[in-house]
């Protein structure tokens, strides 16, 4: 009988971690920024382009192997694409994908734990936003919009 006790404390446990995990995919979750080193952006963002130019940096990560990660793309680049489009003279974004198996230093330092991780940076390189699994088009265009402007706003409303 205490088999079949701890069995179902397990089960739930495990569920309840399953939906609070599940939960959080794909959210846009605002990143406090840390204050910018004097010396300029980290070299390893600054090898890949992050904080090289005047517009945002989406940065993902994704691998072959990994199946979400073409859907990440797809978004990034329709988001990406629409913001170009929009002829306000803002720069457009800039949309960076690495593979994690040849950027494994730079995923360790950013904390990459699963796949697809996608950063927002702003021009200046410093990480913005992140959202882990796949971000809704919406959310991620909300993010990025007050990006484009000189020393944008961080949008907590974005969560």
């Amino acid at each position: 009988m205490t088999a079949v006790v701890v069995l179902l404390v397990v089960v739930a446990a495990a569920l309840i971690i399953g939906t609070v995990l599940r939960g959080r995919e794909g959210k846009v979750r605002v990143v406090d920024p840390a204050p910018a080193p004097a010396s300029g952006p980290d070299p390893l963002l600054a090898a890949v382009g992050v904080g090289t130019g005047d517009a945002p940096v989406v940065l993902h990560f994704s691998a072959d192997w990994c199946g979400p990660c073409a859907a990440v793309r797809r978004v990034v680049a329709q988001v990406v694409a629409d913001l170009a489009a929009t002829g306000d003279g803002l720069p457009a974004p800039r949309d960076l994908e690495l593979d994690i198996d040849e950027n494994p230093q730079l995923a360790r330092e950013l904390g990459v734990l699963s796949l697809p991780t996608t950063f927002l940076f702003d021009a200046a390189g410093t990480e913005r936003y992140r959202v882990s699994g796949v971000p809704a088009a919406a959310d991620l265009r909300a993010a990025l919009v007050p990006l484009r402007t000189p020393a944008g706003p961080i949008r907590r409303d974005v969560d």
